[in-house]
């Protein structure tokens, strides 16, 4: 049995990756290492170590490679995801400012604080959790090209991992690109508020395309699906695309329709243009224009199905948020 050490348990991406491998019985807890920025003694260190006998927690800091790599001794396969900068006394977060940048000082500085230190360490596969752009619709596959900055960062980290594979440092390195958050869609509306308390009408966007949003716990669950599977072999070394099928795709316009219509007609919102948007943000838009997230592939229906579970649509999710 593997030892799976999950980056960012007490992180959205990461955390819904830790329940799903406890909820569906995937590995046994005591093969799990949970991986917190938190430290020992903090409400979410103590939090994590109650979730399930047998678990170990480790702190674990971007800001810190030596514990990163301390905390991955002993491990054989890693994934997960960012937490949420919290030391535990809900103090300490911080809203993250990226900006484009030249290779290995932007965002991905993190991504490489814990691959370092997994190599280091003696891991031997790595689980990334990159984005679900730069799909092609026309290929049906990813690229290695993207409008987005966001994902540009990503793909240099993609870049370094099979730079290390190549280099005999890892022996497998599996990419998960994973469906933009159906829960983030208050981001992509322009921060619009998914309690309601917006007062706008009108929500302004550099530009509108279909995306497949995901829902969260999907993703924690197909990724747990993933990091279990025994031997690893059917996934080693693999780019998969973990999103919802591309017929059920929305663009932002049909999005705030769902807002409007949640909060029981009282918004009428409409999608619009903003040519002074960011533009590190506004490269967003143009990718969505492009169609990169107009995701079609099966594999999340097929990972969930091995868990008898059915992916949840943004209906579901959009109601969820704004009902509470």
């Amino acid at each position: 049995m593997p030892t799976i050490a999950i980056a960012g348990a007490s992180g959205k991406l990461g955390g819904a990756t830790l329940s799903a491998l406890l909820a569906h019985n995937l590995i046994p807890a005591s093969s799990i290492i949970a991986l917190t920025s938190s430290h020992p003694g903090s409400s979410t260190f103590t939090a994590l170590a109650a979730t399930a006998p047998g678990l170990q927690v480790r702190h674990a800091s971007f800001e810190d490679p030596a514990s990163f790599e301390q905390a991955l001794r002993g491990v054989d396969r890693s994934g997960g995801g960012e937490d949420d900068n919290d030391d535990g006394s809900g103090k300490n977060k911080k809203r993250k400012k990226w900006v484009e940048v030249s290779d290995g000082d932007g965002r991905e500085r993190h991504h490489r604080v814990a691959i370092n230190a997994a190599v280091k360490a003696g891991v031997r596969c790595i689980y990334y959790s990159s984005l679900a752009f730069a799909y092609s619709p026309q290929t049906r596959s990813g690229t290695s090209t993207s409008k987005a900055a966001v994902m540009r960062a990503h793909l240099r980290t993609e870049a370094y991992l099979t730079r290390l594979r190549d280099g005999k440092q890892l022996d497998s390195v599996t990419v998960l690109r994973e469906g933009l958050y159906a829960e983030s869609w208050p981001l992509y509306l322009g921060y619009f508020a998914a309690d309601g308390a917006d007062p706008r009408r009108e929500v302004l966007l550099a530009g509108d395309g279909k995306v497949s949003w995901t829902a969260i716990r999907d993703l924690g669950i197909a990724s747990a699906v993933v990091l279990a599977a025994e031997g690893g072999s059917e996934f080693d070394n693999g780019l998969f695309y973990l999103s919802t099928r591309a017929r059920t795709a929305m663009d932002m316009a049909e999005v705030a329709g769902l807002v409007g219509a949640a909060r029981g007609g009282k918004e009428e919102e409409e999608v619009g243009l903003d040519e002074a948007a960011v533009r590190w943000w506004a490269s967003t838009y143009e990718a969505l224009e492009e169609g990169e997230c107009e995701v079609d592939d099966g594999m999340l229906e097929e990972l969930l199905g091995r868990v008898g579970v059915k992916p949840e649509g943004m209906e579901e999710v959009v109601r969820r948020m704004v009902k509470g």
